[in-house]
């Protein structure tokens, strides 16, 4: 198992394999053969950053038979997705920034991330395990209101793309059975949810096959396995934490 990270220091970006709190330092690409240089850094004296630069961030919707049977929902014949865009991007440790105009609910929602790690085009479900690079934490923020304010057009991209409501990391963790983990999301010391990636309608490798053929996969890009239940709305000042162990913990706080 290796947790890779990216962080920023001296003004300068970089990556490497977070170990005991020390940052082993790598050059190249992080999907291409990496490089070791041999020299660390503290993780206590860089910036973190989101661990990886996706071209592409979809989310799920409606991808667990808990929360599809609570809702009363039918559970979906292929996957239900929406996009998250380049500018929502946010790290381990910043703020979540309530939008100026916006004063309704803002949801966390706790979920894994599957990072791809090479090229990926209509890949069969047996063979889709060497383009998965790994797995990360998700939190998936969504301004609550703004989602069915249109009862004509759901705005799933304005809900979910406001600036700072995109956050993922702080690692990308490889080597680990996905179909084995759970998640938490923790607010302000209470769990809040606690779900198995065994719940899931289209678990990772399946998930990441359907999807290459609808479109092409790079390496970097970010699924969002979806939700289950538990999400809520966070108070200002109030702290996030998602946590799924063998990935580690992504946390942030609300500001308003």
């Amino acid at each position: 198992m290796t947790h890779w990270i990216r962080y920023r220091y001296r003004n300068s970006t970089g990556f490497g394999a977070l170990v005991d709190g020390s940052i082993h330092i790598y050059s190249g690409d992080m999907f291409n053969q990496p490089q070791a240089v041999g020299q660390t850094l503290p993780l206590s004296a860089v910036e973190i950053l989101p661990p990886c630069q996706p071209k592409k961030f979809l989310a799920l919707w409606n991808n667990f038979y808990s929360r599809a049977e609570h809702e009363g929902w039918d559970i979906p014949p292929e996957p239900l997705y929406f996009t998250k865009v380049e500018s929502c991007f946010n790290a381990h440790g910043r703020d979540i920034v309530r939008p100026a105009d916006y004063g309704g609910p803002i949801f966390f929602e706790g979920e894994l991330g599957i990072v791809i790690g090479k090229c990926c085009h209509q890949v069969a479900e047996s063979d889709i395990e060497s383009y998965i690079f790994g797995y990360t934490c998700v939190n998936d923020v969504t301004a609550k209101e703004v989602l069915q304010r249109d009862p004509s057009f759901p705005q799933w991209t304005r809900a979910k793309g406001y600036d700072t409501f995109g956050i993922f990391g702080p690692v990308i963790a490889t080597g680990i059975e996905p179909d084995e983990l759970v998640v938490q999301s923790i607010l302000d010391g209470e769990i809040r949810q606690h779900y198995p990636v065994s719940d899931m309608v289209f678990r990772p490798r399946k998930l990441v096959s359907v999807l290459s053929h609808y479109m092409t996969l790079h390496p970097g890009d970010v699924i969002a396995c979806g939700t289950a239940l538990g999400a809520c709305a966070m108070e200002n000042g109030q702290q996030i934490e998602i946590r799924i162990d063998g990935i580690g913990h992504l946390q942030n706080r609300m500001r308003g």
